[in-house]
């Protein structure tokens, strides 16, 4: 009995740790994986760094550099001497004839004397052996190859910058996308709260018997239309955080922004003017044009002769026998005769001359292409520059009269209130001086940021929003 009762309180105290497993470590943990997680809030330099480390375009584009450095290393193995080894053992007959044969891949070649009788009878056969070949000199023609997969490189090098500069800019415009739709989001929002306020007052008055009943109508159906302007706003706001979370890789949902310094005033200075050759969609070009001239001086260097420093050693059996006899068995899978020899092979395909004069033709029409696409690239991002100077010089005269239309529509829309609610103007006018407020609020906060947009867009012309980036701290 004494033992039982020792038994249940051993259980008993077995349980009682458990629970307390369960609800003091357990427990807060299921909890704590329970709770959603925390969205995280990006600065635009944290967008732009986020993307680039994380956005697939860029990785693939990674990975064709290491391709391109994978190339110049295989190019570099053309130095290298060969040595290709060889074992063969063969069932056969022996039945040889006296005469030449051109070369071809067709008859199995064969060896030894012409028998005087041919005989369906086989015997094994065996042959392995070792030829080393190296090439000690070539006029160049290698060096020239590992130059073309260099010029191979550095263009992926470039394509690698110019893929970084796109996703920097697309993901700096969603960004801007959405810190603008915020913008019309907080404006719409005001309106609907000056029109809701107003609709109360008229419903007063209405029910008053100050006004006629047609005033609370309009402003119920000016607070329907203010609505309806929020929910799209609000709708464009959720797109382009859609947008934004694409280029970081994450659910929109989990990506909040501050938007810091890009609702204050922009600074006065331009962006310094830096040379477009050295804008990465220019140095692609200018890299293309070196592969297609590192292709040319290949065919430069092909035709001359080709020197091949040759040894081999070699070693052969047979089950047949010069009389026409057959030893039978599994005699001739062993080697019976060795062989070695060395020397210098020397080859020149002398009519190659035209078939590389006419792929040298082809490749100088291709540099003169690539070359004539550079300059026309050049002119492109020149105009491009112009463009974006223009649209920030009419950017900062429009931010420049647009604090003078809200101080305008904000005292416009509080005197025909003050009018309306005296009884000297109509409810059509609040209607208007309220849509001028909501305009005027949204030109104001969306001209600020204009500026900041095309600054970006100035230096993005450039090949660099760096320096956009230091403007921001």
């Amino acid at each position: 009995m004494k033992a039982s009762n020792a038994f249940t309180s051993k259980r008993w105290v077995v349980r009682t740790a458990i629970c307390f497993f369960v609800f003091f470590v357990a427990l807060p943990r299921v909890r704590a994986q329970s709770q959603p997680a925390q969205p995280r809030t990006f600065t635009l330099e944290q967008v732009v760094e986020y993307a680039a480390q994380n956005y697939p375009a860029i990785r693939a584009s990674l990975e064709q550099v290491s391709a391109a450095q994978a190339g110049v290393a295989l190019s570099k193995t053309n130095y290298f001497p060969r040595a290709d080894m060889l074992w063969q053992g063969n069932r056969a007959t022996r039945n040889n004839v006296f005469g030449m044969l051109l070369p071809q891949s067709v008859i199995s070649p064969i060896s030894g004397p012409v028998l005087s009788s041919g005989s369906n009878e086989s015997a094994w056969g065996s042959a392995a052996g070792l030829l080393f070949t190296w090439e000690p000199f070539d006029f160049g023609r290698r060096g020239a190859t590992v130059s073309a997969a260099r010029a191979g490189q550095n263009l992926a090098n470039s394509q690698v910058s110019v893929t970084r500069l796109d996703i920097a800019v697309a993901a700096t415009n969603a960004y801007f996308n959405l810190v603008a739709a915020q913008q019309r989001v907080k404006a719409s929002t005001a309106d609907v709260e000056r029109r809701q306020v107003f609709a109360n007052v008229v419903h007063t008055l209405v029910t008053n018997q100050l006004r006629p009943g047609a005033d609370a109508s309009r402003a119920d159906a000016e607070l329907a239309r203010a609505r309806i302007l929020l929910i799209q706003a609000e709708q464009a706001e959720a797109v382009g955080g859609a947008v934004l979370a694409e280029f970081l890789g994450l659910n929109s949902d989990d990506v909040q922004i501050d938007a810091g310094s890009l609702l204050s005033d922009p600074p006065n200075a331009n962006p310094p003017v830096t040379a477009l050759t050295s804008h990465p969609i220019a140095t692609a070009e200018q890299e293309r044009v070196g592969q297609i001239a590192a292709r040319v001086h290949i065919l430069d260097r092909s035709y001359f002769p080709r020197f091949y420093f040759q040894s081999t050693v070699y070693g052969r059996g047979t089950g047949a026998s010069t009389d026409g006899t057959f030893q039978g068995g599994a005699n001739g899978l062993g080697l019976d005769r060795s062989n070695w020899a060395t020397g210098l092979t020397v080859t020149f395909p002398a009519f190659d001359i035209f078939s590389i004069r006419a792929q040298k033709q082809i490749e100088i029409a291709n540099e003169r292409a690539e070359r004539a696409l550079y300059q026309q690239t050049v002119d492109d991002l020149t105009s491009q520059l112009r463009q974006a100077q223009a649209a920030l010089d009419g950017a900062r005269r429009v931010a420049e009269n647009t604090p003078l239309e809200l101080k305008a529509a904000r005292d416009s829309e509080m005197q025909a209130r003050a009018r309306y609610e005296a009884g000297l103007a109509a409810i059509v006018e609040i209607a208007e001086a309220q849509g001028l407020l909501v305009q005027a609020e949204t030109d104001d906060a969306l001209a600020r940021l204009a500026v900041w947009n095309d600054l970006a867009l100035v230096n993005a012309a450039q090949g660099d929003l760096q320096p956009f980036i230091q403007l921001l701290h």
